[in-house]
């Protein structure tokens, strides 16, 4: 872990007369990754996945400081496993879209972030199953409809690990627009990962 004496703030620069600003400490060290992808259709662009992680660390001052320190997990699951793992951990087996689970900062784990792809293609209209015999692939806009839910999803569980909570009515308004800032910063800087169902 680094230790040193000036940790900048995230989303600011430290700017003194001739000196040139430091980078934000997440361009120095990146934030570790662990990609689960337990959905047999999802193509997960790994890379772009790992820039909005960057980009949302990046503007972590703009979200209640951000996601904690750590490696960050997440996990692409089909409806019924993760409605399995919210029967099993919130005692609710209804399909959701996204469960966040806390981490341990002093292990070094800032989350799990567990997202429904399946709700993700409900959602905009993209058919899980394609017609038997049928070769042909779902419309570009629908894809990236599919990519820009999915997106969101992801965004929502690092909002939840900043702090935001959408349990209640006034919460839930702060976390809605907390959203649209970071979808539309992440639209802004072109990156919203192409996910692809197969």
């Amino acid at each position: 872990m680094w230790e040193g004496l000036y940790a900048p703030t995230p989303g600011k620069l430290a700017i003194c007369r001739g000196v040139k600003p430091l980078p934000h400490f997440q361009t120095l060290m990146p934030r570790e990754l662990a990609i689960r992808n337990a959905h047999s259709r999802l193509k997960i662009p790994r890379g772009a996945l790992a820039r909005v992680v960057a980009i949302l660390d990046e503007n972590a001052a703009a979200f209640l400081g951000g996601c904690p320190a750590g490696e960050l997990s997440l996990v692409f699951l089909t409806d019924p496993a993760l409605a399995k793992i919210h029967a099993d951990f919130m005692d609710d087996p209804t399909a959701t879209d996204v469960i966040t689970f806390e981490g341990d900062t002093a292990a070094g784990l800032a989350g799990e972030i567990c997202v429904s792809v399946d709700t993700a293609a409900k959602y905009v209209g993209l058919p899980l199953v394609g017609r038997p015999g049928s070769a042909r692939r779902p419309a570009p806009a629908l894809q990236d409809a599919f990519a820009a839910e999915l997106t969101l999803y992801v965004v929502h569980g690092w909002l939840h690990l900043a702090g935001y909570d959408d349990l209640v009515p006034a919460k839930k308004r702060k976390m809605r627009a907390a959203e649209a800032r970071a979808m539309k910063l992440l639209a802004t800087a072109k990156a919203i990962p192409a996910f692809r169902l197969r």
